[in-house]
């Protein structure tokens, strides 16, 4: 059995016991968040899909860890015009364990 839920302005393929990182999400280490944007839903051969979401579908969610991704360099240069602008960013992201689907 397997969803894909949205959560931070992406889409997720998760099944029961996967890990996967999703944008920050303001929760505890330990806690238990439930992803309710739910779009799709399959069991073997039974698909269930939303119009936008499925109703009274949903997603229990373990939160493992807070943490950043690596840094992404921005480097942008106008050639013979003496301009070079260096810029970096890092991501925010919190990890969760999938523990049920529920539909």
């Amino acid at each position: 059995m397997y969803a894909v839920v949205k959560t931070g302005g992406k889409q997720y393929r998760v099944a029961p016991g996967e890990k996967l990182k999703v944008e920050q999400i303001p929760a505890d280490i330990g806690s238990e968040v439930v992803l309710d944007q739910v779009l799709m839903l399959a069991d073997g051969d039974k698909v269930t899909v939303g119009n936008p979401v499925v109703p009274g579908a949903s997603v229990r969610a373990k939160v493992l860890a807070h943490g950043r991704y690596p840094k992404v360099k921005i480097f942008k240069l106008r050639r013979r015009k003496h301009y070079q602008k260096h810029q970096g960013h890092r991501q925010n992201y919190t990890e969760l364990q999938i523990e049920s689907i529920a539909a």
